[in-house]
């Protein structure tokens, strides 16, 4: 067996772990999987994570680490809100799209689980990623792109329902999602929201 390094072990470990969900369920997720997934022992799997807990949380890391970091990136542009709000959906769709429903798998799992650590955390995401919406919202309502009267706080839970619904659709589609566009058709949708009526 060949010995690699921690953090290419441990990426790995996180893979396997999302490929078992994907293609079985939450429910069949176990140590024994992971570690004939990988091709190592369970002691050696748990030389990396203690548990099958420590490897979901590692995975909200992940999530907190690349995706919200680039959605953050995103909305900290200085370019125009139209353009912002379609890189930020376009990251959002291609990092759900590339780790297959990840957040909504997590999502189910702190739910089930009624795990307080897990909650939290996915809540806390779920509020940052509604916050960085609203700011690239406000910044468009600012620069008199979009209308000043929309609620904001609702536009930001109408643009959740988008990676939301997409994320389902990824667990639920055996043959998989087509995106293609996707991103510029939502956007149009959001934009007719975010117009002035003239």
């Amino acid at each position: 067996m060949e010995r690699k390094p921690t953090e290419v072990r441990q990426e790995e470990i996180k893979k396997a772990v999302l490929s078992i969900i994907d293609q079985e369920g939450m429910h069949n997720l176990s140590t024994r999987k992971v570690a004939e997934r990988v091709g190592v022992s369970e002691g050696a799997l748990f030389r990396h994570f203690r548990t099958k807990r420590d490897m979901i949380l590692a995975l909200v890391d992940e999530v907190e680490e690349v995706l919200m970091k680039s959605l953050r990136d995103v909305a900290a542009e200085e370019s125009p809100a139209e353009d912002r709000l379609l890189r930020f959906l376009c990251t959002h769709v291609r990092y759900l799209t590339a780790n297959k429903g990840i957040t909504i798998l997590l999502f189910s799992e702190a739910a089930h689980a009624n795990d307080p650590e897990l909650k939290a955390r996915m809540l806390k995401i779920l509020n940052e990623q509604k916050r960085l919406a609203k700011k690239i919202v406000n910044d468009g309502i600012s620069a008199g792109d979009w209308d000043d009267s929309i609620n904001v706080d609702h536009f930001a839970t109408l643009y959740m329902g988008i990676p939301i619904s997409l994320n389902i659709e990824l667990v639920l589609s055996p043959g998989g999602v087509n995106t293609d566009n996707f991103c510029k058709k939502m956007l149009a949708v959001l934009e007719r929201a975010l117009k002035p009526v003239k």
